[in-house]
């Protein structure tokens, strides 16, 4: 049979031709390894709903942040696991939290070497596990919760976080959170929204890492995994607000809202591969019914192709070893 026209698998005979016509790349600088910190840890704790993944301790924490930096992780974002929580999350605006002091840690280790970003949410440290404060009839209140996070907010700049991650989901967070920073003169700290983040079965296994206290859920603030458009809605109000950078979450399930959000937004878009996706690849993998190291690449790939130029990834480490070694 011949025929004139151009063949593809030509183009994929040898690994040099793949290479040479990748569309996508996956590189360690896409990537964000997220850190769990437990107080008063004396050594790292296995989380045990994700192998591998532990709650640091203060010095495991330093090593595991600066060999990130070797291996040329692009940012780490930080979470903290308290030992006492309250009503309204105190730890969380306290300059000696354990997150805070953790921030102070990291930075002392690794400067500006990589991005070192902070999780801005009370769920770690409200004993109600919600991620704001509640008002006198159990509801999260929107308001009284952006006051917390404009001081958590710059406590947390102060510790020594390039970058802010406000997770909650509440309406006006970036606004709120943009004008603190920048009264208290802290104009150059920036601002990774989570624009798009669904109420998700995914998220288990990262509740067991920081021992959440959270009954009932949070349907009322993050979104419907049914809608799109509520998306792009969120997405205009953060770029309104401030947003340097935009997220995504979770990735696999939602890689046609990453593809939507992408095509639209004018800053650059982060997806996060989040714990369940993570879990369940650990697990199948475990069990043998498939190939773990294609398997983690394979997705890591799909969630960049889809539009993300940052990923979340608790293989971020892993993942940019492998890389550098290819």
């Amino acid at each position: 049979m011949g025929f004139p026209s151009s063949r593809p698998r030509r183009l994929r005979t040898t690994p040099a031709l793949r290479r040479l016509v990748a569309e996508t790349d996956l590189r360690p600088r896409h990537l964000v390894l997220p850190m769990f910190v437990r107080e008063g840890a004396s050594e790292p704790v296995p989380i045990a709903s994700m192998p591998g993944v532990v709650q640091h301790t203060r010095d495991t924490l330093r090593k595991a942040a600066a060999e990130a930096v070797s291996a040329g992780v692009g940012g780490l974002m930080l979470f903290g696991v308290p030992a006492h929580k309250d009503a309204s999350g105190s730890g969380a605006v306290d300059p000696d939290g354990v997150l805070n002091v953790a921030l102070r840690d990291v930075r002392a280790e690794v400067g500006d070497a990589t991005v070192v970003m902070a999780d801005t949410c009370l769920d770690e440290f409200t004993d109600h596990g919600h991620c704001g404060v509640l008002d006198a009839d159990g509801r999260v209140d929107n308001d009284a919760t952006l006051a917390v996070y404009a001081d958590m907010a710059v406590a947390q700049v102060e510790a020594g976080a390039h970058m802010l991650g406000p997770s909650g989901m509440m309406d006006g967070q970036v606004g709120v959170i943009r004008e603190a920073l920048d009264a208290a003169g802290h104009t150059d700290a920036a601002i990774f929204a989570y624009t798009a983040k669904y109420t998700s079965a995914f998220y288990g296994p990262f509740r067991d890492a920081v021992e959440s206290s959270l009954q009932g859920d949070r349907k009322t603030y993050q979104q419907d995994g049914a809608n799109v458009r509520e998306s792009l809605r969120e997405l205009a109000l953060d770029l309104a607000e401030g947003a340097d950078l935009v997220m995504v979450k979770p990735a696999m399930a939602y890689l046609d809202v990453l593809r939507a959000v992408a095509e639209v937004s004018d800053v650059p878009v982060g997806a996060y591969q989040v714990s369940g996706e993570y879990a369940m690849i650990e697990a199948a993998a475990a069990n043998g019914w498939l190939e773990r190291d294609r398997a983690i690449l394979e997705t890591l790939t799909g969630i960049r192709r889809a539009g993300a130029d940052v990923v979340l990834t608790y293989w971020a480490t892993e993942v940019a070893h492998r890389l550098a070694a290819e």
